[in-house]
């Protein structure tokens, strides 16, 4: 086999040559050329879900059969498999404008009122500037990495003679031997005693990985290798009424595949309303009533949001949704008159109005 100078020497030798995204919004104001009368939508609950899985991959080194004998270990992988496993399940929220709720807020000649709305036309904001940020329904997969060591790659560090054997066995006791040889290279360098030492610290240390890297490579040979990385995947989803659906599923062989492929795990989407929106009341307890020509906004309701698969759940929360709520109004005179002027915004993800206050006309 080989000597420890020639080892070192190679080593040497192989040292010298080896997104959220920001909605848009925009100001509208009345004048002749809509006759003085401001549309706007009210936004539908939509749910962005990101999931992300561990893809396992184990590899059966060639020789893994004399792992005991001659590495002295009997932990080794002894069959090729792939498995995925849902490790992480991220729930948010994002407004869609709903064509089926879009009204008219009506002006007189000379008002200097104006609404602020997202790009399709969602309402933001009365008499005021906001700026909206929500996530972008995106559909992200992070691509498998190379493996950093090839189940292989021993056979870059093997001479004539293990190339010439037919015996397994044999075989495997020279590849023992080299890695021994490859192991004893290491310490006669850390210890200094090595017949061929490095010029400084740095060419000790390079000299050290790379025999480190040859010994994994001779080890994987017979213990196996072990690969994992993290798959992310996001999906998206309106809900409507109470109801199950299969939003993937999860194959031990492809990950994630469609509903439909039915060489996967179903992962359900569950929904369930638990409570709907409710009209505000007076001090006497009775639903207040719309103002006439109303600026209308949502009060929501919430809904229960889980996922699971095979009887395990990966999410749970209850969240609040437009679609499971009722719609109210402010006067719009609240907005017009010049001297004690309001302005109301309102939350872009379920229309419901987040604030309300003067801004005295400005």
């Amino acid at each position: 086999m080989k000597s420890l100078k020639y080892i070192i020497a190679t080593a040497l030798a192989v040292i010298v040559t080896e997104t959220l995204c920001a909605q848009n919004t925009k100001l509208l104001t009345a004048d002749k050329h809509n006759e003085y009368g401001l549309v706007y939508t009210l936004p539908k609950t939509a749910l962005q879900i990101e999931v992300t899985a561990r893809r396992t991959i184990k590899k059966a080194g060639p020789y893994y059969q004399y792992a005991k004998k001659f590495v002295g270990t009997d932990n080794v992988i002894k069959h090729d498999s792939e498995s995925w496993e849902i490790t992480d399940v991220d729930v948010s929220r994002y407004g869609v404008a709903d064509n089926d709720n879009r009204y008219l807020m009506q002006l007189k000649n000379g008002s200097t009122s104006f609404i602020c709305v997202a790009d399709d036309g969602m309402l933001v904001a009365i008499n005021k500037q906001v700026d909206i940020s929500q996530d972008e329904p995106v559909d992200l997969t992070v691509n498998p990495r190379e493996e950093n060591i090839d189940i292989n790659e021993y056979l870059q560090y093997v001479n004539e003679d293990f190339i010439a054997s037919q015996s397994s066995a044999k075989r495997a006791q020279m590849l023992a031997e080299n890695l021994m040889e490859i192991r004893e290279a290491k310490v006669s360098l850390t210890r200094g005693t090595a017949e061929t030492m490095p010029q400084d610290g740095k060419q000790l240390e390079l000299m050290l990985n790379s025999l480190s890297h040859q010994e994994a490579s001779m080890m994987a040979a017979f213990i196996g290798i072990e690969k994992s990385e993290t798959v992310t995947r996001t999906f998206t989803y309106m809900p409507d009424e109470d109801g199950k659906v299969v939003l993937f599923r999860m194959s031990d062989f492809s990950g994630f595949v469609g509903a439909d492929d039915y060489s996967g795990d179903p992962v359900y989407l569950n929904v369930k309303v638990v409570s709907r929106g409710t009209m505000p009341v007076d001090a006497k307890g009775e639903e207040k009533k719309i103002p006439k020509d109303a600026v209308i906004y949502n009060i929501p309701g919430t809904a229960q949001i889980s996922i699971a698969t095979l009887g395990k759940t990966l999410y749970s929360k209850e969240l609040d949704f437009a679609q499971y709520g009722v719609k109210f109004g402010l006067a719009p005179t609240l907005f017009s008159v010049k001297k004690e002027r309001s302005y109301a915004i309102f939350d872009a993800v379920t229309g419901t109005l987040t604030e309300i206050g003067e801004d005295g006309g400005q």
